[in-house]
């Protein structure tokens, strides 16, 4: 197994990866494409303290209302984008795609469908979790074991900045053409839509 958060956004993947393993199965994580770029820019935040604020890098003009669709924190997002790539080489069937909502609230639940997927027996189960309220995450125990969970680091779990609520609401407008693309491509509904009117 191999697992890099940069393959599935990288052009020339694809291509690689099929030429050297077509039968490769392939899971990837995807989450609401703003809470993603909100999460992404955090990252780069804690290491680069000094670049400008969400909004000024998430537009081209803000007045215009102009996403800049060209910076990587919400270019990733463009699920249906990357997704297009993948598929000239890969089947759908050799793909699974897992909702990083699920995986926080229900992590037993998505591992059981990666592990059908994978044609594993299903050992992980509800007894390998507990939720950590420190992080907002899922934490992985052994039961058998006494051992101290595997907790996801430091670089997890940060408090997101603030963000101006007007540039939410347009990137959620930004986003949802782009979501309705990939729910189709994909033949999942991961429903981004419903979570933000509640």
């Amino acid at each position: 197994m191999e697992k890099t958060p940069s393959y599935f956004v990288t052009n020339e993947a694809p291509r690689r990866i099929h030429s050297m393993a077509r039968d490769t199965k392939l899971i990837v994580v995807v989450r609401n494409p703003v809470t993603r770029a909100i999460s992404d820019y955090t990252q780069t935040l804690s290491k680069k303290p000094e670049i400008p604020s969400f909004e000024v890098l998430a537009f081209k003009n803000r007045t215009l209302g102009l996403i800049d669709a060209s910076w990587s924190a919400l270019r990733i997002g463009i699920y249906a984008l990357h997704l297009e790539t993948w598929l000239q080489y890969f089947p759908l069937s050799q793909m699974l795609f897992v909702s990083g909502e699920r995986l926080i609230i229900d992590p037993a639940g998505e591992m059981a469908k990666v592990q059908d997927f994978l044609g594993l027996k299903r050992i992980v189960t509800d007894k390998h979790f507990y939720f950590n309220k420190t992080k907002g995450f899922p934490c992985l125990k052994k039961p058998e074991d006494s051992s101290a969970p595997r907790c996801l680091g430091k670089s997890k779990g940060r408090t997101h900045p603030k963000i101006d609520p007007d540039v939410i609401h347009r990137l959620r407008k930004f986003y949802k053409p782009f979501n309705m693309m990939f729910y189709q491509m994909s033949g999942e509904d991961f429903q981004w839509e419903q979570e933000e009117i509640r």
